[in-house]
């Protein structure tokens, strides 16, 4: 059957600023797709990895012409001959939701994965000055948020830490290093760290260097996220990690993040599922995803200015479906 596909590019605002060690974003680019049998139609929306190369424009040109030259266009092929990423989430998304429509049944159905729940989702603290964050931590905690993500830099880490502590005293912490303690002292670090209840730390060193890891014996889990894109590298990681953030974008895709998860399980590593900058249609497919995940950092639609009119309920920190 011939499958109609066609792309377009999106372009939504942050509220704010969103702030990491890598720069900030005003905004975000999304590419929306949308493929059809003529009868039923699949959406789906992926979001440029950026510091990959990937953009919006360059993601559409390569759904469009992809789509072009593939008389069969499914899953399979998709991980057989098109590379992970953003291009490739947009199709795969859309092909499970395209699924789901003509068989009249939800993704975890169709999927079979864990029936929804409401999740506690982590909230963004932007990369800033302590009192900044601080404040920022406050109000978010006076929001109903129980679980902070901050962003780090491998400068002044711990007066950011403590500083969002004191805001949110209450609050469980995850921090994302971004890869930026390559010359630290990891255990150190995660030592000073481990008082206030930071209970995860995201991607300590820089992808490719994780052998800096070996032999670490941190009193906080460490978790991979820049150095682990694919089920075909869980097991390479492994031993230098306690979990894997799995991003549908970076994964190329759910059946690719699914198959990440399995392969995270069968090691004993733990489970985070993440997500970039996007609105609630790009979350949709993570969200059935975090049911296995034990970390869940779902804010993307949270730190823009707007959301599409069937948006994810967030509330007191907790996410679930419109």
């Amino acid at each position: 059957m011939t499958l109609a596909v066609t792309v377009t590019v999106e372009r939504w605002p942050v509220a704010g600023s969103f702030i990491i060690s890598r720069g900030a974003k005003s905004h975000v680019d999304v590419v929306l797709c949308e493929i059809s049998d003529g009868t039923y139609s699949g959406t789906a929306e992926a979001t440029p990895i950026y510091y990959e190369g990937e953009s919006a424009e360059k993601c559409a040109e390569e759904i469009t012409r992809f789509a072009n030259s593939q008389p069969n266009l499914d899953r399979a092929t998709l991980l057989q001959n098109m590379p992970r990423g953003a291009a490739r989430n947009a199709l795969d998304c859309a092909l499970w939701d395209l699924e789901c429509r003509k068989n009249n049944r939800e993704l975890w159905q169709v999927s079979s994965l864990p029936k929804p729940r409401p999740l506690i989702t982590a909230f963004t603290i932007s990369l800033g000055q302590p009192d900044v964050m601080e404040a920022q931590a406050r109000q978010a905690a006076a929001s109903g948020h129980r679980l902070l993500k901050l962003k780090l830099s491998g400068k002044d880490d711990h007066q950011r830490v403590a500083a969002v502590h004191r805001g949110a005293p209450g609050a469980r912490l995850i921090v994302d290093a971004n890869e930026s303690w390559n010359d630290l002292d990891i255990a150190a670090e995660a030592s000073q760290l481990a008082q206030y209840s930071v209970e995860l730390i995201e991607q300590p060193v820089s992808a490719g260097r994780d052998h800096l890891l070996s032999g670490v014996k941190s009193p906080v889990p460490l978790c991979a996220d820049e150095s682990c894109h694919t089920s075909a590298d869980v097991e390479r990681i492994a031993p230098f990690y306690d979990a894997v953030n799995i991003k549908l974008d970076k994964a190329g895709g759910l059946t690719e993040a699914m198959a990440m998860a399995h392969a995270a399980q069968a090691t004993g590593m733990k489970i985070m599922v993440g997500c970039m900058l996007s609105t609630s249609l790009g979350i949709r497919p993570a969200f059935a995803l975090a049911q296995l995940a034990q970390w869940v950092d779902l804010d993307g639609p949270l730190l823009l200015a707007k959301d599409r009119a069937d948006a994810f309920r967030f509330e007191s920190g907790r996410i679930s479906p419109g």
